[in-house]
């Protein structure tokens, strides 16, 4: 089937298709894994409000770098060298309807840790 008449196709059926332009895709398993994706090529795909990410290229696989963190080793280290970064601030603050500045006073209360600080604003 031609290119053009299957995005026609897809943008009838509501579904939109975009290219990401990643530098590295980064995924975690539970076996304290990562498979760090360089070069990626990354679609994201938008069915009627449902995401859906696909990765093309080949994985290196090696041990997680997050382990420490995640597991509360060097959670205040982490939190007193700044890796609070822009994205979870904005995260935090859209996830709890709050400004940025009590998303961020939130992740600087609890180490870093998302989760515990959108609980804590809602």
């Amino acid at each position: 089937m031609n290119p053009r008449k299957m995005k026609q196709m897809m943008k009838q059926m509501g579904i939109d298709v975009d290219e990401i332009d990643a530098e590295e895709v980064i995924i975690r398993t539970s076996d304290g894994k990562e498979l760090v994706f360089s070069d990626a090529d990354v679609t994201r795909m938008d069915a009627r409000g449902q995401e859906t990410y696909q990765i093309i290229g080949e994985p290196e696989e090696r041990e997680s770098t997050a382990g420490a963190v995640e597991s509360g080793e060097g959670e205040a280290q982490a939190a007193e060298a700044g890796d609070i970064t822009d994205d979870d601030v904005e995260l935090v603050a859209m996830r709890a309807g709050v400004s940025e500045d009590e998303a961020r006073e939130a992740l600087e209360a609890t180490g870093g840790d998302l989760a515990t600080a959108i609980a804590r604003l809602e």
